[in-house]
């Protein structure tokens, strides 16, 4: 049985199932560089250092970019924050130099070095155009607090060969999951979404996710992550008579501020008895209704995750919170 895990607003270690690896500045003494397509290649502008034009020139002399399989774009400002805009054209526009990609992650930024929500980010249908090929992407950043041409924005998009993408956001444009409800999908086999908090541009609702619930716009899809949410019950609510639940294996509502009420509807609805995994983690379920979970899943073989378990005021709904915001 698959461990469920925690993804955290961390650098990750393994990414398209390659270990990542910063991109060293070049230096006359430093050791060779590894095989193009052993290693997960991440991109950063240091402070001080040169810019991400300069740093994309370097990577394109240095590595045999026709054996790259997955990238990872760090810091690409300096200075005061900038919009991703011109890192992603720049990317779009070597595609050719990339037959082999299959996996990107846009903004793999920390906290210490950018809060998610202060991300400057552009449209992304460039990326879905550029690299047809591409089976994994992971794009980390939203919010609604920016110019227009500096928050994520999406379009309706045709790609037949992505099987991962992941939102993680602070706040996820309502606009980005109707896109996402009107593209076509055929291959995509894991969906998650971080909708974080309206004070940061998270103000998707239920109707916005309605299209990818209905299990008809995304055939392939085994798992769903409706997460970091502050409508978490609603959530909940909607999945317990939603038809794409019966094709799943895996479902994370987890890093929000799901309730007992959610967890109720969850339980009345209809089974899920049939998944391996139910990720519940960071919650606010009393422990009655943890106990009635925990039964049935174990009754059925399913592995749940009723972790951070959060205390709350159940007189003030906003003393919950979701796990990423700013």
């Amino acid at each position: 049985m698959t461990e469920i895990e925690h993804l955290d607003v961390e650098h990750p270690d393994v990414f398209h199932g390659l270990p990542v690896l910063t991109l060293p500045a070049p230096d006359a003494t430093a050791a060779p560089l590894p095989a193009a397509d052993t290693v997960a290649w991440r991109l950063e502008c240091e402070p001080d250092g040169p810019l991400f034009p300069q740093v994309w020139r370097q990577f394109l002399s240095a590595v045999d970019t026709s054996r790259v399989r997955a990238l990872l774009i760090g810091p690409w400002w300096e200075g005061d924050y900038t919009s991703i805009a011109p890192v992603v054209q720049l990317i779009a526009s070597d595609a050719d130099r990339f037959p082999e990609l299959r996996g990107l992650f846009l903004a793999d930024v920390t906290s210490e070095e950018c809060e998610v929500s202060w991300l400057r980010m552009c449209d992304i249908t460039l990326v879905f155009e550029a690299f047809p090929l591409l089976e994994e992407l992971v794009v980390r950043g939203g919010g609604g607090q920016f110019p227009d041409e500096e928050n994520l924005r999406l379009r309706p998009v045709r790609h037949r060969a992505l099987r991962t993408l992941r939102f993680e956001s602070g706040g996820l444009p309502g606009h980005v999951v109707r896109a996402l409800g009107a593209s076509e999908l055929p291959a995509l086999e894991r969906l998650e979404l971080w909708f974080g908090t309206q004070w940061y541009g998270g103000d998707a609702t239920v109707e916005d996710i309605r299209p990818v619930l209905s299990g008809t716009v995304l055939p392939a899809l085994r798992h769903l992550g409706l997460q970091n949410s502050e409508i978490q019950d609603e959530f909940a609510a909607a999945l317990a008579s939603a038809p794409v639940v019966a094709q799943l294996d895996s479902l994370a509502l987890s890093m929000g501020t799901l309730g007992d009420p959610g967890a109720l509807a969850l339980l009345e609805g209809q089974p899920l008895t049939h998944l391996s995994c139910l990720d519940l983690h960071h919650h606010y379920l009393t422990e009655p209704l943890m106990s009635r979970i925990r039964d049935v899943c174990a009754e059925a073989g399913v592995q749940v995750d009723l972790t951070e378990a959060e205390d709350w005021d159940p007189e003030d709904d906003e003393s919950r919170y979701v796990v990423v915001s700013e």
